[in-house]
């Protein structure tokens, strides 16, 4: 079994045909069943289900997808940190994040990084979760992750920086002209809920802390990504807990933030499978430089 052989059996897969698999990889499509039908050989059995019409896999094939799929993320990254341990001259760094940073904060420091290593490009994987971000991470879809601090994670992590949580509403709210507000003053209103909430031992810290001053957030809209959220919000749709630094990148000046009191803050971390060097430690320290710095006197929900 070699990983040619499993890159050509996932090229397969991914096209749903031998002939355009063929074509992809650049090959003839007999040394490309040839590759596939060795690869079956050293398994013990068939992989894939031939059809007049293209191809599906047999459940042996199933079984062996997701372990044919980390083989090869995880020596394509090797490669790319073995080059990437000699400098930051050349080649591709793949980052994984969460939607909220990608919008509010990455965008500067992706123009920082061009101008300091133009020959380096970035490759960003965007995760509506931090679940995800974290699993996706652990498969090797990327060099490093960058977002709110794991709870646990088992490899490299460095902290750098913090994010305050603030809640948005629209210009005309009773609350617009403040600068602050206490979270009992949002009992009564209502919620938009996002996938990015942090957690805090498997339990929404939003839902824990009204919780604490008797209520439950009455949810009126649920989305996937942060921005549409905070869109919602300043529509007036409800009210929604965000990163400040999304905020302005979603929508700029389009809506008010009011910080919270006391003040939410949260951790963010660079974390990785392996220890981070070249461009991945480079990228670290820049965006470590860049990243919000506030005090942790009074922050939550960390």
């Amino acid at each position: 079994m070699s990983l040619r052989q499993m890159e050509y059996f996932l090229a397969v897969v991914e096209e749903s045909s031998f002939t355009r698999a063929a074509d992809a990889l650049h090959v003839t499509q007999p040394a490309l069943s040839h590759q596939v039908k060795a690869l079956e050989r050293s398994v013990g059995g068939a992989l894939l289900e031939r059809l007049p019409r293209g191809v599906r896999l047999t459940p042996m094939g199933r079984a062996f997808l997701p372990h044919a799929q980390l083989a090869v993320r995880s020596a394509r990254q090797a490669e790319r940190a073995a080059r990437a341990a000699a400098g930051v001259a050349g080649g591709e760094l793949h980052i994984a994040t969460v939607h909220a940073l990608a919008v509010g904060l990455l965008p500067g420091i992706a123009a920082r990084w061009r101008a300091l290593h133009p020959g380096v490009s970035l490759v960003l994987r965007e995760y509506g979760s931090t679940d995800a971000l974290e699993e996706q991470l652990e498969r090797g879809v990327a060099d490093l992750g960058v977002g709110p601090e794991p709870a646990q994670w088992m490899g490299p992590l460095l902290r750098i920086g913090r994010e305050e949580l603030v809640i948005v509403v629209p210009f005309d709210d009773p609350l617009a002209g403040r600068g602050a507000v206490r979270l009992a003053e949002l009992a009564d209103r209502d919620w938009i809920r996002c996938a990015m909430e942090p957690l805090s031992d498997g339990v929404l810290v939003l839902d824990r802390a009204c919780g604490a001053f008797g209520f439950t957030p009455r949810t009126v809209l649920r989305t996937e990504h942060t921005s549409t959220a905070v869109r919602m919000a300043a529509a007036g749709v409800g009210v929604v807990m965000a990163p400040a630094h999304m905020v302005r990148g979603a929508v700029g000046e389009d809506c008010v933030l009011l910080s919270l009191d006391p003040p939410w803050h949260r951790s963010l971390a660079v974390f990785s499978r392996v220890p981070l060097t070249g461009a991945a430690e480079a990228f670290a320290e820049l965006f470590g430089a860049r990243a919000p710095a506030v005090p942790a006197a009074g922050a939550r929900p960390d």
